[in-house]
């Protein structure tokens, strides 16, 4: 029977002799969290080809969702950076409603995952996989917000890196000056804020005082929207803002309605659901194990990954249902909530009340930010999102981890995260078989002399398997080419697996043993070895040739020795 994981969300382990104190820091980083995620929401949304409200129901839903039914302390969901290319892609070919359903379906996923204790595979996606797929997303991401980064002219972006490369160079002369300023001053003011109020930094060191230090508090994405759009507003830029392409964002929550519906239409939206369940486990555990190893506070104990992933397909099962897109953990914004002091999950729920609460009352004020200045942010996300040290340190490591990483690197920006995560991983796979043949080898061991009697002997170490079987062939011309009579002994001590192919090389040895009138013996089994020879017949084989008569007559004896049509069980 498979062993199913049972529903327990931390917030319960989490609220046992929950204080006064722990409440107040988990209020506090509940709203901070909170302030920092509603601009990104709007732009995470935005550039995946949505409304800026799909991002902040994400946010608002999905959030509440994560925090009260996870299996972490600190985990922050909602939309993620990772998933705008991804989004763009299904929304371009599918359609708004099929994201809807592929979302909800990839939910119904998650949750099976979690349901069926599957969390830990998620680890056996080789980190040389993880940092290339997330570099090239990166890399599309910053590509796509250059259009409203300058201002360009372009009614629609294709979907494609290529194809957004040249439309944005035909339309090169439609710069818009008034949004690259604004996008240029947002993004040097992302970068250059957490610098300001660093230990020795000038502005500390002219303005002492704990009004300085609050104010150094403040997320840099929402100073940046705040003064940025005050300024862009008050000056009457020509620039495109939320108001002139959405019409703003509606005050108030968002409405339950069910998407179009039918199995053919789930049929044809597979690959998509697998794409954002896979990514979304990712995202999610990735971001969890952070958080674990950035926690100091006694209160937050490690992950629960399977609570987790049934914790992120519910989200994302109910989201799609108020026009949301797809959820998931976000390492900038746990990070961020786990540095302003939570404690417990209360944090994130309070995260998604925050959002909640400024949609309804300052949703008009929505409509005077600027595009460029979101396209900014993103920018500063994408960078942020980056791992590009690890381009390098490639020359630390092995040629097989440089074409892994590479190899996913740029087929992620070519095509997508599905072929590139899908290649990947086949190519991790084939790249795993080669080391391990490697590791296998067959050494020529010194035997005792017998009067009159050939003997030869090896000792096998490492694994014996369908990759490494070629290397058996040298020891089957050996014995070919053998004194009749000749006796051989494997020491198998060192042998800690075997597989039916590699089985299949030691019946080889044993044919020929049998046809050279000789004799073979086996010695120092480990278990997994032992038990396959025993299931598949080997040792009574092997022990019918030891009992049967030796020398080049026996040979050629009817009866004797092993049939050429044996295969092992």
């Amino acid at each position: 029977m498979v062993p199913i994981h049972r529903f327990q969300p931390r917030v319960f382990d989490a609220l046992r002799g929950y204080s006064r104190s722990r409440l107040l820091a988990d209020l506090g980083a509940g709203v901070t969290v909170g302030v920092v995620a509603l601009p990104l929401a709007m732009a995470f949304a935005i550039a995946s080809g949505l409304t800026p409200q799909a991002g902040l129901w994400t946010a608002i839903i999905g959030g509440f969702l994560v925090a009260l039914l996870g299996g972490t302390n600190v985990q922050i969901g909602g939309p993620a950076g990772a998933f705008i290319v991804i989004v763009y892609g299904i929304v371009d070919r599918y359609g708004v409603a099929n994201l809807l359903i592929a979302t909800a379906c990839a939910g119904v996923l998650l949750f099976a995952l979690g349901l069926l204790r599957l969390g830990s595979l998620v680890r056996f996606v080789p980190v040389s996989i993880v940092i290339g797929f997330t570099n090239g997303i990166a890399v599309l991401i910053a590509v796509s917000q250059l259009k409203d980064f300058l201002g360009l002219q372009i009614a629609k972006m294709p979907g494609n890196f290529f194809s957004q490369v040249d439309v944005m160079a035909r339309h090169a002369g439609t710069v818009n000056p008034y949004a690259l300023g604004l996008g240029a001053a947002c993004l040097g003011g992302l970068f250059l804020w957490p610098r300001l109020f660093m230990s020795g930094s000038p502005v500390l060191h002219m303005a002492e005082g704990h009004t300085v230090r609050n104010f150094a508090r403040i997320p840099a994405p929402v100073v940046a929207l705040i003064t940025l759009t005050a300024l862009s507003h008050g000056m009457g830029y020509p620039v495109e803002t939320l108001g002139t392409r959405f019409g703003g964002i509606p005050q108030s929550l968002p409405i339950f309605a069910l998407p179009a519906f039918s199995w053919d239409t789930v049929r044809l939206l597979v690959a998509p659901t697998v794409t954002i369940a896979l990514l979304g486990a990712i995202e999610s555990l990735l971001c969890a194990r952070v958080a674990d190893q950035l926690a100091t506070d006694p209160h937050i104990r490690k992950h629960d990954p399977n609570q987790e992933l049934m914790a992120q397909g519910v989200a994302n099962f109910v989201v799609p249902f108020f026009g949301g897109m797809p959820v998931t953990g976000t390492v900038a914004r746990t990070v961020t909530n786990l540095r302003a002091g939570a404690t417990s999950p209360v944090a994130g729920i309070v995260h998604a009340a925050t959002i909640a609460v400024i949609v309804l009352v300052a949703a008009p004020l929505a409509m005077h930010i600027p595009l460029a200045v979101l396209a900014g942010i993103l920018l500063h996300v994408a960078w942020n999102m980056g791992e590009w040290h690890e381009f390098g340190r490639l020359k630390h490591f092995s040629n097989h981890y440089r074409l892994l990483l590479l190899g996913t690197f740029f087929l992620t920006v070519v095509f997508d995260l599905t072929v590139a995560v899908q290649v990947g991983l086949a190519l991790a796979c084939v790249l795993f078989v080669r080391r391990m043949s490697e590791l296998f080898r067959a050494e020529p061991e010194r035997l005792p002399a017998a009067a009159g009697v050939p003997q030869l002997g090896w000792q096998l170490h490492g694994a014996l398997f369908f990759g490494a079987t070629t290397k058996i062939d040298p020891l089957v011309g050996a014995i070919e080419a053998a004194p009749e009579g000749v006796q051989v002994h494997l020491d198998i001590h060192d042998l800690f697996a075997l597989d039916t192919t590699g089985l299949e090389g030691l019946e080889q040895i044993l044919k020929t043993v049998a046809e050279r009138g000789g004799r073979l013996t086996l010695s120092g089994a480990q278990a997994q070895p032992a038990s396959l020879m025993e299931r598949s017949g080997f040792n009574a084989r092997l022990a019918a040739q030891s009992a049967a008569p030796q020398g080049p007559a026996a040979a050629s004896a009817p009866g004797h020795g092993p049939s050429s049509g044996e295969t092992p069980g």
